[in-house]
C-alpha cells in the first residue's frame, strides 16, 4: 500500500490550552480526517466573567471541525455513543484536563496516545514543564504514550529530547515542547500504523514526584531559600502565575534574575543594593540580582528603569 494512504487517518483529537493547539494543526496539516474535537467548556475570564472558548477550541472553529464538549467523560454514555458513532481509527490526547473512561481508551482501532510534555516516566502529570524548569532538569522533552488508565503511566511509543536552555522559562519550553510534540506525533502515527513500532511499558514509579497542577501560591518567594533555587523558581513561573513577592504592603512580581554566590549576615529578604545593576536580595544561600519586575499597579521593567521612580534603600525588607 503506498505510504501516502496509509498515512491518513480519521482522528479524534481531546484537548484544551494552547500547548495542545499546535498538536491539532499538525493532524490537520498531514492530511488526517479530524471527525471531533473534544474540549472542555467555556469557563469564565477577567473581571467580567466573560465565557470564553478553548484555543482548541477556537482552532478546530476555524478550520470547521465539530467541537464537542461534555461536562464530564467518566459515566457519560451519550457521550461514548457520540465517540463510537465516528468510529475513528486512533483518539490523540494533548492536555485535555480531563480522566477518560476505559471504554473510550479501547474504542479506536490504534486506542488512545497521549502527547505528553516531560521524558517520562519522569513528570507524570499535569505540569511537567513548569516543575522541570524549577527543578533545574538540563533537558527535557516529549512522549507518545499509549494511554491506559493509570495517570500518564502507559506504554511510551515515541520519545524526543530537548535541552533546556540557562535561560529556559516556563513559556519558552512551552512553545518549543508544544512544537516538539506535534512533530512527533504526527511523525508516530505512519510507523503506528505500518506496525514499526515496539511499544516500551514504563517503570511502575517515576523517578520524580508528581508534577501537580501549578497553583498561584507556588509562585511565592520564600526567601530563606538558596538563590539558585529561587532564580529556577523566577524563570520556571515565567508567565503565570509569575514568582512574588511583597514591598511595602504592595505586591512584587520579579520576572527576570540571576543568582550571585556572594554572602553577607544579613537576614533573607533584605536589599543589599540597588543599581543600575539590579537589585540584590539577602536569600538563604547567595544573593538574588532582581533584573526585571513589576510593582502591584505598575508595567513591567528592567531594574534600572524601575528604581528611576522608586527608592529601595539598603536595608529594606521584601515579602513582610
Amino acid at each position: 500500500m503506498p505510504q501516502e494512504e496509509i498515512q491518513k487517518m480519521k482522528v479524534i483529537f481531546m484537548g484544551t490550552p494552547d500547548f495542545a493547539v499546535g498538536t491539532l494543526e499538525a493532524l490537520i496539516e498531514a492530511g488526517h480526517e479530524v471527525a471531533c474535537v473534544v474540549t472542555k467548556t467555556d469557563r469564565p475570564v477577567g473581571r467580567k466573567q466573560i465565557l470564553t472558548p478553548s484555543p482548541v477550541k477556537i482552532c478546530a472553529l476555524e478550520h470547521g471541525i465539530p467541537v464537542l464538549q461534555p461536562a464530564r467523560v467518566k459515566g457519560n454514555s451519550e457521550f461514548y455513543e457520540e465517540l463510537k458513532k465516528i468510529a475513528p481509527d486512533v483518539i490523540v490526547v494533548a492536555a485535555y484536563g480531563k480522566i477518560i473512561s476505559k471504554e473510550i481508551l479501547t474504542l479506536p482501532r490504534y486506542g488512545c496516545l497521549n502527547v505528553h510534555a516531560s521524558l517520562l516516566p519522569k513528570y507524570r502529570g499535569a505540569a511537567p514543564i513548569q516543575w522541570a524548569v524549577i527543578n533545574g532538569e538540563e533537558k527535557s522533552g516529549v512522549t507518545i504514550m499509549q494511554m491506559n488508565e493509570g495517570l500518564d503511566t502507559g506504554d511510551i511509543l515515541a520519545v524526543r529530547e530537548v535541552p533546556l536552555d540557562p535561560e529556559e522559562t516556563g513559556g519558552s519550553l512551552f512553545d518549543r515542547l508544544s512544537k516538539e510534540g506535534a512533530g512527533l506525533l504526527t511523525e508516530t502515527l505512519p510507523r503506528l500504523e505500518r506496525g514499526e513500532i515496539r511499544p516500551v511499558p514504563q517503570p511502575e514509579k517515576s523517578p520524580t514526584a508528581y508534577a501537580r497542577m501549578i497553583r498561584k501560591e507556588d509562585g511565592r518567594i520564600d526567601w530563606t531559600k538558596d538563590a539558585v533555587s529561587l532564580e529556577r523558581l523566577v524563570r520556571g513561573m515565567n508567565p503565570w502565575p509569575s514568582a512574588f513577592t511583597s514591598m511595602e504592603g504592595r505586591n512584587l512580581k520579579i520576572w527576570s534574575a540571576a543568582a550571585d554566590p556572594s554572602v553577607s549576615e544579613e537576614t533573607p529578604g533584605t536589599v543589599l543594593s540597588a543599581d543600575e545593576g539590579g537589585i540584590a536580595v539577602q536569600t538563604g544561600g547567595g544573593v538574588l540580582m532582581v533584573r526585571e519586575l513589576q510593582l502591584e499597579g505598575k508595567k513591567r521593567m528592567k531594574a534600572a528603569d524601575f528604581l528611576r521612580g522608586h527608592s529601595i534603600g539598603r536595608g529594606a525588607v521584601l515579602g513582610i
